[in-house]
């Protein structure tokens, strides 16, 4: 069986979900087919603990994939994720998708609406109650990781950046600015491929996936993840035997539009990320002024 060899580690809601389904249908690159395993996080409580039950996701990997991964979103945050994942695969790389943290804040919150790990609707609110949150107040019903309601740390990608950069040598790291995928994907998918040391499969779309969504039905939902949660801890398998409740999960999801934040609360933003966004302009070599800006154009 031939281990994952690159892992796209987040951060969320910066276009993980489309790249790792392009890099999927590539011949010569395996992606595990349950996306965001999160084994390697072990303050994850939905990932998978067992070895060999991660291992069974890359079983399908063969003689003609060069490059063998997976993509778990929440690895970048986590304090023992990357190093978990040096001791099981040394010479691993990792992509790293990143995104304006004014835009990718309130994109956060509403995936974290549809999760159900959020029960405030409106984004503000929520921002204001990280501090009480913290303390363990005001949290949803059913809330496994009240971490994940923290937006401001969650979206500070130059500090989470400069953690990684400590234990892994830059050539084996990969960063991706989600306006780059915007305005030219097929050379941002290029480059990526030319990291995995693959050739070019030819690809010209680029379909966007994961675009702002919304629950038909909450209680619809709640009950799906629960009776999930339930088949897990049974010991069912992540990837087969699921079709059903996926299927219901798809017709319970609709695209929808993102409210806009007011241009009051982006220049609290704006105030909040200043300094890591400097950091970042630092640790890339990239002008990011533009991200300072509120004139700068939101998109889902």
């Amino acid at each position: 069986m031939k281990r994952p060899n690159f892992f796209i580690i987040g951060a969320p809601k910066c276009g993980t979900t489309s790249f790792a389904a392009w890099l999927a249908e590539h011949p010569n690159v395996y992606m595990s087919p349950l996306k965001e395993p999160h084994h390697f996080n072990d303050e994850e409580p939905d990932g998978i603990k067992n070895l060999r039950e991660y291992e069974s996701l890359f079983e399908g990997a063969g003689e003609q994939h060069v490059a063998v991964g997976e993509a778990s979103v929440r690895y970048l945050y986590s304090g023992c994720a990357v190093s978990n994942i040096l001791r099981y695969a040394p010479d691993a790389r990792f992509i790293v998708m990143i995104r304006n943290p004014v835009e990718m804040a309130p994109s956060l919150h509403e995936q974290r609406l549809f999760s159900l790990n959020e029960d405030v609707q409106d984004f503000e609110t929520a921002w204001k109650l990280q501090a009480e949150r913290a303390q363990g107040r005001f949290l949803p019903q059913g809330c496994l990781v009240p971490a994940r309601l923290q937006y401001g740390a969650y979206c500070r990608l130059g500090e989470q950046l400069e953690r990684l950069l400590q234990k892994v040598p830059r050539e084996r790291c990969k960063f991706i600015l989600l306006d780059d995928i915007r305005r030219d994907p097929r050379a941002v998918y290029l480059d990526v491929l030319q990291f995995l040391g693959v050739p070019d499969d030819g690809r010209k779309s680029f379909p966007k996936m994961n675009v702002a969504k919304d629950r038909r039905s909450r209680a619809m939902a709640r009950f799906i993840t629960g009776l999930g949660r339930l088949k897990k801890s049974m010991g069912f398998s992540p990837v087969k035997g699921w079709g059903l409740l996926n299927r219901i999960n798809r017709w319970n999801r609709a695209e929808r539009p993102r409210p806009a934040i007011s241009p009051a609360m982006k220049q609290v933003l704006i105030a909040y990320y200043r300094d890591d966004i400097r950091k970042l302009e630092t640790i890339l070599g990239r002008d990011l002024g533009k991200w300072l800006s509120l004139e700068e154009d939101e998109k889902a």
